[in-house]
């Protein structure tokens, strides 16, 4: 029904305030790790944005070929920057 798509719509979206809370008050503890965090979250959108997002990369058998060929690209592109400045 409408009612209970509602209510566990707004349930599941109850856990991101629950979230913020807890790295707000665990904020000092890790910071050390934030950037390996925020570099993994980052790693991830890339690889939905890939996979699922873009439709020729995802057509034929070879699909994780053409994943595994932009993750390369990136880090070269990534490399090249870092060593050109």
């Amino acid at each position: 029904s409408r009612w209970k798509s509602f209510v566990l719509g707004s349930l599941s979206g109850v856990v991101e305030p629950i979230g913020a809370i807890a790295v707000l008050l665990l904020a000092s503890v890790i910071m050390p790790v934030l950037p390996y965090m925020l570099a993994f979250a980052a790693g991830a959108m890339f690889y939905v944005v890939v996979e699922e997002l873009i439709p020729e990369a995802s057509n034929g058998k070879h699909s994780n070929l053409s994943t595994i060929g932009f993750a390369i690209g990136f880090v070269l592109m990534m490399v090249l920057d870092v060593v050109m400045g």
